[in-house]
């Protein structure tokens, strides 16, 4: 059984949820300020008051960058360790790039603009606390927490049918997909008599010794993966995605497709290569004897990617586009994970830190669009290179480093992942990434062409400087990491 923590590691628990508490804290001052205020003075308060907290969020983790010990393993519940400290400052960039998206936007009705920046910075909370929680109990928590609040930002047009539907898929796939996780903790509970990450480990290592022990083992891997390919949006629990992506407000689409997915693919970092895998050498692991899951997760890999780039061909929403767009970039970074490697750990978060500014970007510009009066449907970008040509560039941008064209950071990004998985002699699935790539490359291209060679739109596109300012800062990173990327490589190298 686990023992109960004593006050001294309860102060340390605390200490190592200052992030969290900074984003609570500031999600309480929302409310309050809601109460208070009258209706039109609201929106662009509780907008600087969600940065300041987002941004303060990251201050309590400046003092360990600079120290020569600088990550904490003080608690039995929660690990500030690299990966955490990396992902904690991502999830509040993502947070932050959603609220500044959101700030214009009139899909976020303004009575409502209060309870949707306390729903950004509870679910940036919950969140961070998954990708930093080290035992199964607090793991659950965090990814239901997560998950509840995303169910809540989701149906936040209450007005809205589509919404309506799609949060109720949400929840629908959410709770059972939840459901069979919590099961597969249940039975690695009942194996090792303890909720704490490292313990069960052990005590997994020790089981897969005895042959008898592997079905039990197998299905509580299996239970575990439902959960996480579901939070990915991988198949075969990718359904959710498209309706979802297409239902919910824009800027929650954009968080959605980025801040949850971050955090899957840290927990199946923070739970399969502990539980599941053993350290063959500093830079490789090996699965445990009888579970083949690394095979598994390649299969997975190649089919998600090959499914979400297939059934963007036929989309005309562009929403759903990018919606089956982000199943199939859920694939190519299964691939780091499947190669069991230190350099495959270290392409998914190099993927992921680029993927944050690329596909908040592209979203960032549907949000653009139907601020000025667009609509989600391509008809509705037609021409749009001529009338704003500003708008035009920046979707290119995004595209062009989503299918991974250089000088972009897509590019090196997909260097990376498909470096991992032919180091490791998996060419099979090298060659379906590969393939996929030239797929993707036919409806990438086909938004350009109707942005830039379709008969002229039918509006006026009229960007804010808040809306300019952002799609710009979105735009630089990937010109810089596509042309100079060696100190984030440098810097995501130190986390593993």
């Amino acid at each position: 059984m686990t023992q109960s923590p004593s006050g001294r590691e309860l102060v340390q628990d605390i200490s190592l949820l200052t992030p969290e508490a900074v984003l609570l804290t500031a999600a309480l001052l929302l409310l309050l300020l809601g109460v208070v205020l009258p209706h039109p003075r609201r929106r662009r308060l509780f907008t600087l008051v969600s940065l300041a907290g987002l941004a303060g969020s990251l201050a309590p983790l400046l003092p360990l960058t600079n120290s020569p010990e600088p990550w904490l393993d003080l608690s039995p519940l929660f690990l500030l360790d690299p990966l955490a400290v990396f992902f904690k400052a991502f999830l509040a960039l993502a947070g932050a790039v959603t609220i500044l998206m959101s700030h214009d936007s009139p899909e976020i009705e303004g009575r409502y603009y209060n309870e949707y920046a306390v729903l950004v910075l509870t679910a940036t909370a919950g969140m961070m606390l998954l990708v930093s929680a080290r035992d199964l109990l607090m793991i659950y928590l965090a990814f239901e927490t997560m998950s509840l609040l995303a169910y809540l930002l989701v149906s936040l047009k209450v007005r809205d049918v589509r919404a309506g539907e799609a949060a109720l898929k949400y929840i629908l796939y959410g709770g059972f997909t939840s459901g069979v996780m919590l099961f597969g903790f249940s039975l690695l509970y009942g194996l090792s008599g303890t909720t704490d990450v490292a313990a069960t480990a052990q005590a997994v290592a020790a089981a897969g010794l005895h042959t008898q022990n592997r079905p039990l083992l197998v299905l509580a891997m299996l239970c575990l993966l439902a959960g996480l390919l579901f939070k990915t949006a991988s198949f075969p629990f990718h359904f959710w995605c498209p309706d979802v992506y297409q239902g919910a407000p824009t800027p929650v689409t954009a968080f959605l497709s980025v801040g949850p997915k971050a955090a899957g693919f840290v927990l199946f970092i923070r739970l399969f290569y502990p539980l599941f895998a053993a350290a063959k050498s500093p830079a490789a692991y090996e699965a445990l004897p009888g579970l083949k899951w690394p095979a598994l997760l390649a299969l997975i890999a190649a089919v998600t990617m090959t499914l979400g780039n297939l059934a963007a061909l036929r989309q005309n929403n562009l929403k759903r586009l990018l919606a089956y767009s982000s199943i199939a970039h859920a694939g190519y970074l299964y691939m780091g994970l499947a190669s069991l490697t230190r350099a495959g750990l270290e392409s998914v978060v190099f993927y992921l830190t680029v993927y944050l500014f690329m596909n908040m970007g592209a979203f960032g510009f549907v949000t653009a669009v139907i601020s000025a009066g667009g609509g989600e449907d391509l008809p509705s970008y037609s021409g749009l290179g001529s009338k704003a040509p500003f708008l035009g560039v920046a979707m290119t941008v995004f595209l062009f480093s989503l299918i991974g064209l250089p000088p972009l950071a897509g590019f090196i990004g997909k260097i990376y992942l498909f470096a991992a998985v032919i180091e490791q002699k998996i060419y099979w699935l090298a060659v379906t990434a590969a393939v996929n790539t030239v797929i993707s490359l036919y409806y990438y291209v086909k938004v350009v062409k109707v942005i830039f060679l379709d008969p002229f739109a039918s509006f006026e596109p009229r960007l804010t400087p808040g809306s300019k300012a952002l799609l710009v800062a979105l735009m630089l990173p990937l010109f810089g990491l596509g042309l100079y990327w060696q100190p984030l490589a440098e810097t995501i190298g130190l986390i593993f």
